[in-house]
């Protein structure tokens, strides 16, 4: 009992440390930065002729593209529930999380690998290189403040989780998006950076072409990564195992419960639906039995406000 307790006082005070992060305010850093940097990029790609600009430069205008979904899906997963669509359409968002993904799989990394192998069979000399290194360094200081923001609402999410554990059982998949795509290309800028540098150095454009299908193969990796977690939620996952812990806790605190039998969780974009089975700790008239669910449901929904649907099911044994 004394080492449940402590349990669950470390669980309470973790999710407590947790705040809400704020994704759409997430979303409009990563989008400015995205569209500074993809102009940059474009002039200085057309310029200096240089085949990791180039990639850079659709990566960027990916990410705006992906940024923009996300907002889509964002507003789309607000909507109210409808007789075909009973419990909302919360998970709208996990379908342009997913699409999100793809797109950076296929337009940027498959196309910054193509680019990088068509430089590899026509090289072509690197021209006004100064200008992409500076374009470069910009991009990586406009981005570095769009990864600060994205960091500090994931540091509001986590709790005192690490980053990686944080990244396996977060709900919010914009978030997890979000994150992947800054830290994709913040690497992709550093990739480019010095791949033109040594492209200066040498004289040889086999480096700016190895930079590119560099940037390509990092992009498709991320992309996977945030694919296999958007597709956990597309399928049907549960809150994470933190929050449905203090959920269980609550539940077995209650003088109205005797024992639980289930409890079932379906996270549904930013709402999570909770079914209950238990024994009642009292055998009164119905009338009674319906007072006490009721408290102990208000209790969930004032300990969890993101729950929007309950079921309760009474019973006497699993």
């Amino acid at each position: 009992m004394i080492n449940s307790a402590f349990c669950h006082r470390g669980i309470s005070r973790e999710l407590e440390m947790a705040g809400k992060a704020d994704s759409v305010k997430t979303i409009f850093y990563a989008l400015g930065a995205n569209f500074a940097i993809f102009v940059a990029k474009l002039v200085a790609a057309i310029i200096t002729g240089s085949g990791s600009m180039l990639a850079e430069a659709v990566h960027s205008l990916a990410d705006c593209g992906n940024q923009g979904l996300l907002l889509l899906g964002l507003k789309r997963a607000k909507a109210p529930p409808s007789p075909d669509f009973p419990l909302g359409f919360g998970k709208a968002i996990y379908f342009w999380s997913f699409l999100v993904a793809l797109m950076l799989f296929s337009v940027g990394g498959m196309f910054s690998i193509y680019e990088g192998m068509h430089k590899l069979a026509h090289p072509e000399p690197l021209k006004w290189g100064w200008l992409a290194v500076g374009v470069l360094t910009f991009g990586i200081i406009a981005e570095s403040f769009s990864m600060w923001g994205c960091v500090r609402e994931v540091n509001k999410a986590r709790g005192g989780q690490t980053l990686w554990r944080w990244f396996r059982d977060s709900r919010q998949s914009e978030l997890i998006v979000i994150f992947g795509e800054d830290l994709a290309a913040l690497l992709g800028l550093v990739f480019a950076l010095i791949a033109v540098l040594l492209t200066m150095a040498t004289g040889n454009p086999m480096y700016d072409a190895a930079g590119s299908i560099g940037i390509g193969v990092l992009l498709i990796v991320v992309a996977v990564f945030i694919a296999v977690e958007v597709k956990a939620l597309l399928i049907g996952q549960g809150v994470e195992p933190r929050t449905k812990q203090a959920m269980l806790n609550l539940l077995n605190e209650r003088s109205e419960i005797k024992q639980v039998y289930n409890l079932l969780t379906l996270q549904l974009g930013p709402d999570v639906m909770v079914a209950v089975k238990a024994e009642m700790a009292r055998f009164l008239s119905p009338r009674d039995m319906i007072d006490d669910i009721n408290r102990v449901e208000a209790a969930l929904r004032e300990q969890f406000p993101e729950i929007r649907w309950c079921f309760f099911e009474p019973d006497m044994k699993d």
